[in-house]
């Protein structure tokens, strides 16, 4: 599998060691999920104020988020699918806020890795068509995210 990782730090945060995490957190996903071919993904991490503006425009809620993620492989009622053939599969973007990546790790008190790698496979997830609308969508999704997140050694 060949795959592409484009990471922006909006917030100029995030470390060497966590650039890492990250890169191997979506590998042992993409991985785990079958994956093959040339892949390419784009993350943003950025601030509260930065995804409540995404968060109100493009879903139209007026609040910050943990995690948000634009499937380019899904097409809508009114989006026009385009996958190029000889190119590779673009899956989308997943954009995190880190202060809510901070919160949520104390919150749940465990270490600001284990919340990242949870908030990366989550939008990985959903950038696959994982979902979390119905009880069942929602155990499924939940439990694949353990699966690997335990794989890759991010146990709780």
């Amino acid at each position: 599998m060949n795959l592409e990782i484009d990471i922006l730090d909006e917030t100029t945060s995030i470390t060497e060691d966590q650039f890492q995490l990250t890169k191997e957190v979506i590998s042992k996903a993409a991985e785990m999920e079958g994956l093959t071919g040339p892949i390419e993904i784009s993350i943003t991490f950025v601030d509260d104020e930065r995804i409540k503006e995404i968060n109100r425009d493009y879903r139209g809620k007026d609040t910050p988020t943990d995690v948000i993620s634009f499937a380019l492989n899904e097409a809508g009622e009114e989006e026009v699918q385009i996958i190029d053939p000889e190119g590779p599969n673009v899956l989308g973007d997943i954009i995190i806020s880190i202060p809510r990546t901070i919160e949520q790790a104390q919150s749940y008190e465990h270490s600001f890795e284990r919340e990242l790698g949870f908030l990366l496979v989550h939008g990985f997830l959903h950038l696959l068509g994982y979902n979390h609308l119905t009880d069942e969508e929602e155990k499924t999704m939940f439990s694949r995210q353990e699966e690997i997140l335990n794989a890759y050694g991010l146990k709780r």
